[in-house]
């Protein structure tokens, strides 16, 4: 096995620990803000001026929509992340930098916890809610913040780093150079 092919597994093994991470945090949130609210009197914690704990249910996507999606909106949506989650998995086994296998790591990770969220109850456990001056950013949870955030890392990489690589850093500088002394300026 060569060095790179080392490499890649383990960082595809990052990737899926990262996932497993993502997962077990998302869930144990969930469990325990679940607990927090079965007893609690009020609608939601105040933690700073601009933060709360609240407990509140997605039943569709990011910022609750097609949350009334009829009838057999939960399997849908059940069935469409899981789709997804295993075109990641595929893209996770090929993927070639580690940037790449942490973030489809933490996309996988979240997108798995909240369909756990979605056989379970039928909707997803949101609970963070941040505010400035009377507006809230719709509630949200762990898992939801690790699909965010591997998804910014996914667009950083392909944006800035996309051109990178140890191997062809300076590649181009190589073909169809002259040698130095030749009568072609460079």
């Amino acid at each position: 096995m060569s060095d790179a092919t080392a490499a890649q597994g383990v960082g595809r093994w990052l990737g899926w620990g990262i996932a497993a991470a993502i997962l077990v945090s998302d869930q144990i949130s969930k469990w325990l803000i679940l607990g927090l609210f079965s007893d609690a009197a009020q609608p939601y914690f105040e933690i700073t001026p601009f933060f709360n704990i609240v407990l509140a249910w997605n039943r569709g996507i990011s910022f609750g929509m097609f949350g009334d999606a009829g009838e057999h909106g939960d399997t849908v949506l059940i069935v469409m992340t899981l789709a997804i989650a295993t075109g990641l998995a595929v893209w996770l086994i090929r993927a070639e930098t580690r940037l790449s296998t942490l973030a489809l790591g933490a996309i996988i990770g979240g997108a798995i916890g909240n369909v756990i969220d979605r056989f379970r109850f039928g909707a997803v456990t949101d609970f963070l809610d941040l505010h400035v001056l009377g507006y809230h950013w719709p509630a949200f949870n762990v898992a939801d913040s690790a699909i965010v955030i591997g998804a910014v890392m996914l667009m950083w990489e392909s944006l800035f780093l996309s051109g990178e690589s140890p191997t062809n850093g300076d590649a181009k500088h190589t073909n169809g150079d002259k040698t130095p002394g030749s009568d072609e300026t460079h």
